[in-house]
């Protein structure tokens, strides 16, 4: 049985043709190779930086949104500092939680961050909407 497949496969194997399509194939393969090392491909990971990105400038005008309604807090500025696997960077994220990247910090800078009872205020919702520890939140009065 075994004597017979291989010497139909070098039946097969043996023409002339199927030697110069192998040639072909192999020679088109090594230039696909050749020609990828000039493109580039977007994989999963650098197409996710930008949405990543986007994730957070969102998350910020919606926190700026909602903190500036908490009663003594007034206007409302809000910056995140998130993880990005090699220090801090505000726009490489790699460790995502809920769909965001993982967040190391909050700066909240806001007209009542002066007010003690304001800024307590404004740390509880900022530890409860982003599922944080209040050490990773700074709040100061915002000045103009």
């Amino acid at each position: 049985m075994k004597e017979r497949l291989k010497e139909k496969l070098q039946k097969r194997l043996g023409s002339d043709s199927v030697r110069k399509i192998m040639i072909a194939a192999g020679a088109i393969g090594i230039l696909l190779i050749f020609l990828s090392s000039f493109f580039t491909f977007s994989t999963p990971e650098s197409t996710g930086t930008s949405g990543a990105s986007a994730a957070v400038e969102q998350t910020e005008r919606k926190l700026e949104e909602l903190l500036s309604k908490i009663e003594g807090a007034g206007k409302t500025k809000v910056m995140l500092t998130t993880d990005s696997g090699s220090g801090q960077s505000f726009s490489a994220y790699s460790s995502y939680q809920n769909g965001l990247p993982e967040v190391r910090g909050v700066l909240v800078l806001c007209e009542g961050g002066g007010d003690p009872v304001t800024v307590e205020r404004v740390s509880d919702a900022v530890t409860k909407a982003l599922d944080i520890s209040s050490a990773k939140i700074c709040i100061a009065k915002l000045s103009e």
